[in-house]
């Protein structure tokens, strides 16, 4: 039996994926949506802006396991203006970021429109109504995570992201779980995506 927790959250608006914050700023962090076990850490990042599924865990294994690239993380976004199917196939395709300095091409991934908008509630801070023009949103599935990757691709297409929500990392999805919701679950092993 193993002594490690591992825990799936809905990461909501306006929150850093950690549980410490050195600058003297104040932020909201993880610490305060549950009480976790000492040594729980985030299995990679959400930015601060950006919402959805987090699965944190106290076993470093096991978040090696799953912040590999065999795993799949799947995002929905809310862009600024209709997406056109032009702009995604060029995201399926890759298309060249910013990234550490320099340029970086995306690897090929999944994309696709979203008609149905899904019901995530309303976010910690209001978007934009839609006096300043229509919005649509994406689904974008990649098997690398470089920094704002997502936000960069849909704004290197010309739709930059008004919203940005995870909804799946490998098999566990995010569901119905809301905004600061916590579940304890007994494991997500990585070995492969089946058993996620």
């Amino acid at each position: 039996m193993s002594d490690h927790h591992h825990f799936i959250i809905h990461k909501p608006y306006g929150y850093l994926s950690q549980f410490i914050y050195e600058l003297k700023r104040k932020k909201k962090l993880l610490g305060e949506l549950h009480d976790f076990p000492v040594g729980t850490m985030a299995i990679g990042r959400l930015d601060e802006d950006s919402e959805g599924l987090l699965l944190l865990t106290t076993d470093g294994k096991v978040s090696e396991e799953i912040r590999s690239k065999k795993v799949e993380k799947e995002y929905y976004v809310q862009v600024d203006g209709i997406i056109t199917q032009e702009a995604i196939d060029l995201l399926k395709e890759g298309v060249e970021i910013g990234f550490d300095g320099g340029k970086y091409t995306t690897k090929k991934c999944e994309a696709r429109l979203i008609t149905e908008i899904p019901d995530f509630g309303p976010r910690g801070k209001k978007i934009r109504d839609e006096r300043h023009g229509p919005t649509t949103w994406a689904a974008i599935t990649v098997n690398e995570g470089k920094f704002r990757q997502v936000r960069k691709m849909t704004a290197a297409v010309g739709f930059p992201t008004l919203r940005l929500v995870r909804v799946r990392i490998g098999n566990v999805h995010l569901q119905s779980l809301k905004a600061g919701d916590v579940i304890e679950v007994a494991n997500f092993s990585a070995d492969d995506q089946k058993s996620l």
